[in-house]
Parts: structure tokens; C-alpha cells; sequence
């Protein structure tokens, strides 16, 4: 690998222009090729972020051999096809959440990823951010005592967009939206569950569009989420001890942690360093990671990957939701 990283995008939507954005704020990395379904859509692409390359299927993105790393931004529902392509290529991988349809294809990537020997990772963005390390560091310190409770709230007003009410394309607010508080108790709480208890409510086509889920822990800590398509949520993250508790402002991209005493004081602020858009983090850990020889990062290990989205397919069986690839 060169010393700059050389980036390809699998696909062009939303997500891929918020990397494409990013990239072009990083030193250590650019946006070297995009690929799309339809090559005006990728030449358009390409155009607007400054790529050298633009392809009109992503096969054609795999077999360029000056790409470092393939991001792929497609749906949930097409994740695995394209990651799978690419690993067995033998192009490193960092992979939009969540990260597969399912656990059984989460656990064949991993293992082309193994056999193979090819970087494969999550792009859950909040895992690599260097404020959710503060975060935890801050829940550890004593500074709120000994944490007992956590409460995590994420919602837009997305119920009408087709990702997320289109069962064929894993829609529901669990996918595109739950995955985040579930880390953010992953990442701040550990994951030593006694159990997981649960509700949601889905629509027509029987994907969820709301839920609540909490996390029981074996020293008796809680962690309590809340997920809607419906509507916009205060997005806070709250982490309560006997001494005090924090209020992260937002678990989907956390800026300002505050700490206030039990006599709801505030006694402390700390604020995340300058970002580019915060997506940069994953891609410095994935150059770093590819040029060691590793094949996965870290703050997203494997096994880790698969622990979420097991959790995934548990919640969802409880649910009664099962995706065209669970067949």
C-alpha cells in the first residue's frame, strides 16, 4: 500500500457523500474511484468529489489495482454481495452498518476476511471516535461515582424514506438507527448481559418503526434505548451514578459531555476536538490497520461485529421480523 491511502466508494448516495466530504479533508487518505449501478451516476459523482476514476459496476472498482480500500455505502440489504466480491478479490474492506442482513452473512465475511487474510471492518462510526473513548474513560473515572444506569434516545422523522419501510431492504429503525444506542451501551457499559427484554412497533409491511430495548446486566447496572422513525428524539445519552450522572448531547455523533452532581449541579464539561466530519476516524484506523497486516481494526474487532448483529437477529425474532435473507 502506498503511503496515502487510495479509496474506492461502492456507491453513491448519501452516506458515500459524507465519505467523499471526508476524504477530501484527510491528509492520509483520498478518493481515488467511485463506482454506482449506473456509470453517469458515478461519472457525476466522481465530478463533484474530485475522483480520478468512476466506474459503472463495482466489480470494476475491485479489479483496480490502485485501490487501498473499498467503502461500501450501499443499503444494509446489499452489503454482503458486494463485500463479499470484494474480499475474495482480495480488496480490504471497511463495510457501512449495520454491517450485514443477517448474523450467518456477517460470519462469511469474516471468514473469507480470515482465510484470506484481507482487512474487513465496520464503518459504525461512533466506535472509532476518539470523544467515545473520553466517554467511557469519564464513565470509569468516579467522577459520577459508581454508574448504575444508562439511558440512550435516537429518532428522526425518516418513516417515510423507502430504506427504512422496505422489508427487502432491511428497513426499520433498529437497523439504520437502534445499532447506535446498543453501542453506545456496548461500548460504555461492556458486554456482560444477564438478558435483553424488548418491545417494538411495526408497520405494515412488518418492519419496526419504533422500539425499546433494555440490557440487564449481571451487577445488576441497566441500559434502556429508545429508537423511532416517527419522530426527532432529544438523541442524549445519559449515564447515572451514585454520585452524579453525564449527559452526552448527541450518541449518534457526541460533542459535549457534561457532568453534573446528585444535586443536579453542573461540575464539569469537556467538549470533542475538531472534526472533520467524524467518519475520519475509521478510515485512519483501517490505513493504520492495513499497513500492519491486520485484518480488522481494534475499536470494531470481529467479534464484536458479531456480537451486535446476533443481537440483531435475536431482537428480530422476537419480533417476528425475518428479511428475504434469512430464507
Amino acid at each position: 500500500m502506498q503511503q496515502k491511502l487510495k479509496v474506492g466508494i461502492l456507491g453513491a448516495g448519501h452516506i458515500a457523500q459524507k465519505m467523499a466530504t471526508t476524504l477530501m479533508g484527510m491528509k492520509e487518505a483520498e478518493l481515488y474511484a467511485v463506482a454506482a449501478r449506473e456509470l453517469s451516476r458515478a461519472e457525476q459523482f466522481a465530478d463533484e468529489f474530485h475522483a480520478q476514476k468512476a466506474y459503472g459496476n463495482y466489480e470494476a472498482l475491485a479489479d483496480d489495482p490502485d485501490i487501498d480500500l473499498i467503502y461500501i455505502a450501499t443499503p444494509h440489504s446489499h452489503h454482503f454481495g458486494p463485500a463479499r466480491m470484494c474480499l475474495l478479490k482480495g480488496k480490504p474492506v471497511l463495510c457501512e452498518k449495520a454491517f450485514t442482513a443477517n448474523a450467518r452473512e456477517a460470519e462469511e465475511l469474516i471468514r473469507i476476511a480470515q482465510e484470506k487474510q484481507v482487512f474487513l471492518a465496520e464503518a459504525i462510526w461512533t466506535r472509532y471516535m476518539p470523544f467515545s473513548r473520553t466517554i467511557r474513560e469519564l464513565t470509569e473515572s468516579g467522577i459520577i461515582g459508581k454508574p448504575m444506569m444508562l439511558t440512550a434516545s435516537l429518532g428522526y422523522p425518516i418513516a417515510h424514506k423507502e430504506r427504512i419501510v422496505r422489508l427487502e431492504l432491511c428497513g426499520g429503525a433498529l437497523y439504520d438507527l437502534g445499532v447506535y444506542p446498543i453501542n453506545f451501551a456496548l461500548m460504555t457499559f461492556g458486554n456482560d448481559l444477564e438478558k435483553i427484554t424488548s418491545t417494538c412497533m411495526k408497520n405494515e409491511a412488518g418492519v419496526d418503526m419504533q422500539n425499546s430495548i433494555t440490557f440487564t446486566y449481571r451487577d445488576g447496572r441497566m441500559a434502556v434505548m429508545q429508537t423511532t422513525a416517527f419522530c426527532a428524539s432529544d438523541r442524549q445519552g445519559i449515564i447515572s451514578g451514585d454520585k452524579g450522572y453525564l449527559v452526552i448531547d448527541n450518541i449518534n455523533n457526541p460533542q459535549q459531555a457534561v457532568v453534573y452532581n446528585t444535586d443536579h449541579q453542573e461540575t464539569g464539561r469537556y467538549t470533542c476536538p475538531p472534526q472533520i466530519t467524524g467518519f475520519e476516524y475509521q478510515v485512519l484506523e483501517a490505513a493504520e490497520a492495513i499497513r500492519q497486516g491486520a485484518i480488522e481494526p481494534a475499536s470494531m474487532p470481529h467479534a464484536e461485529t458479531l456480537r451486535v448483529m446476533r443481537m440483531l437477529d435475536s431482537l428480530r425474532k422476537e419480533w417476528g421480523i425475518r428479511f428475504p435473507m434469512d430464507e
